[in-house]
């Protein structure tokens, strides 16, 4: 090597050649630094499939990163001399190598930028450029807005990016066809879901050492299925690209008590790891609507998943800073209930989600907000817990893209940054978009009483409780005229039975 070595760090979360950290540095001269730690492991117990898939895929990236010529020092979780955090290791290699300098990619989490920065010697960040917006470009679009609405970044990003637009209009004429992707399930699926692959030798030595070290995790191994390598990942879009996006649009919000995927992607693993870039993945879609092999309604609702909510919620996460976690808007205080660690319940939505979480390490969108998030809220858990609990159970969760996720959107714990209401509803909402009501021991149908559905009554104790709050929110004036119509001594058994599905919570009892 000529010249003095730089370290150049990649993170798991970082698995693209031409991440920031690999663009500046020098491949005659410099040294990759990679690492699995048990810092990175352990801040909260994320589930075995995360961490798997993390360390198998890492494992492969510094290989290939091997064989393209770069010299990559690695430490595996079980290395007798890791000092178990990533400050440690880059002091470590710094002082083996004597480097003076360190070149890093932006890190996805708040407290990882900050380790950092508290570092000797001192860390050069880039920021991140596989997004499409950056730091300062969406700083001077939220600049001066009274709300930021989502809909409006997303708009900025399609002119941006050219994506499925025609001049400076938008194809088929409107920026969003959201309205068309609501439809519940049809009676068969004819996708037979993401790409499975079988572990190679790689895989499964991660696997081992996962079932060994971290056993304790909520969240089973069995069966893991998920692509550890760009060439796999691209095989996933293609599959997901060629036989699902043309029905994906229609049946997007829709939940199957026996089928887990749907028509759904299932490539926000690869896509938040870094084996798949935003650009390449939308760029795909919108050949398949050129093409005529996928609808406009499809492409459009994919790509505003991308190029929309996925670059804004990031926007959000970095202007609001490392405090928004901790954000309590509502003052929500509850304990997590049992149930979303596997405990006890008869609500068979909420046992359905999280048995698919505990075995996939993946629920999609409406079963995040519209359930587990649903009846987070209602209940009145403590926002960090659940904050915490969507962390460690998804494989795709880092807290760039978690965090506003659950502390906005779903929680309203941030007061109304991203949602402009509360994502709460009632049990109806459920039964109209899966079929987990048939099978059921409560009644949709029932509002009160015996097997009356715990969504509907908690949803209007949370209305009541909430009242001085959203009262005069134009978007849930009908939601309190409904409540107010009601007769009193109906309004009070409503209350006194929610209360006592609370209380029932508080003494640790399942219902």
């Amino acid at each position: 090597m000529s010249g003095e070595a730089r370290l150049i760090l990649v993170l798991g979360d970082q698995l693209w050649t031409d991440i920031a950290a690999l663009k500046a540095a020098d491949k005659d001269r410099d040294v990759v630094v990679m690492a699995e730690v048990a810092d990175e492991a352990t801040y909260v117990g994320h589930h075995p499939k995360k961490i798997a898939f993390c360390f198998a895929a890492m494992r492969k990236f510094a290989q290939a990163l091997r064989k393209a010529g770069w010299e990559v020092a690695y430490t595996e979780l079980d290395d007798t001399d890791t000092t178990g955090s990533i400050p440690g290791e880059l002091a470590r290699r710094a002082e083996d190598l004597g480097a003076t300098r360190i070149i890093a990619t932006e890190p996805g989490e708040w407290r990882l930028i900050q380790a950092l920065r508290d570092m000797s010697p001192k860390v050069e960040l880039l920021e991140d450029d596989r997004f499409l917006a950056s730091h300062a470009e969406f700083d001077d679009w939220a600049e001066g807005r009274k709300s930021l609405r989502m809909e409006y970044f997303y708009r900025e990003m399609r002119r941006k990016t050219g994506l499925l637009m025609q001049g400076d209009k938008p194809a088929g004429g409107d920026w969003n066809y959201d309205s068309e992707n609501r439809k519940p399930a049809p009676d068969k699926i004819t996708f037979d879901g993401p790409l499975r692959v079988t572990p190679d030798d790689t895989t499964q030595e991660v696997l081992d050492l996962v079932a060994t070290r971290f056993k304790s995790n909520f969240g089973t191994l069995d069966d893991f299925w998920f692509a550890t390598d760009r060439d796999g990942a691209l095989k996933a879009l293609d599959r997901f690209i060629a036989d699902a996006l043309p029905k994906f649009g229609d049946y997007q919000d829709a939940m199957l008590d026996d089928n887990r995927f749907l028509y759904h992607a299932v490539i926000s693993i690869y896509l938040n790891a870094g084996l798949l870039n935003p650009m390449e993945v939308c760029r795909a879609a919108e050949r398949s609507y050129h093409d005529g092999a996928a609808p406009l309604n499809a492409v459009e609702g994919f790509i505003r998943q991308i190029i929309g909510w996925r670059e804004y919620i990031r926007g959000i996460y970095y202007r609001e800073g490392p405090n928004y976690v901790k954000r309590n808007e509502l003052g929500h205080t509850r304990k997590l209930p049992d149930a979303y660690w596997g405990g006890p319940t008869d609500m068979r939505c909420l046992s359905k989600a999280v048995e698919q979480t505990r075995d996939e390490a993946y629920a999609h969108h409406i079963q995040r907000l519209m359930i587990t998030g649903n009846f987070a809220l209602l209940v009145g858990a403590d926002p960090q817990q659940v904050h915490e609990w969507y962390l460690e159970v998804y494989a795709d969760a880092y807290e760039w893209v978690e965090a506003p996720n659950t502390i906005g959107m779903s929680q309203f714990a941030d007061g109304g940054i991203i949602a402009s209401k509360p994502y709460v509803s009632s049990g109806a909402y459920i039964n109209r978009m899966s079929d987990y009501c048939k099978s059921c021991a409560y009644k949709v149908t029932k509002k009160t009483g015996e097997g009356a559905c715990p969504f509907n009554l908690l949803y209007w104790h949370f209305l009541d409780r909430h009242r001085p709050r959203f009262r005069d929110n134009h978007r849930m004036g009908n939601m309190y005229r409904t409540w107010d119509r009601m007769d009193e001594g109906k309004r009070k058994t409503i209350l006194d039975e929610a209360q006592h599905l609370l209380n029932k919570l508080d003494a640790g009892s399942s219902f």
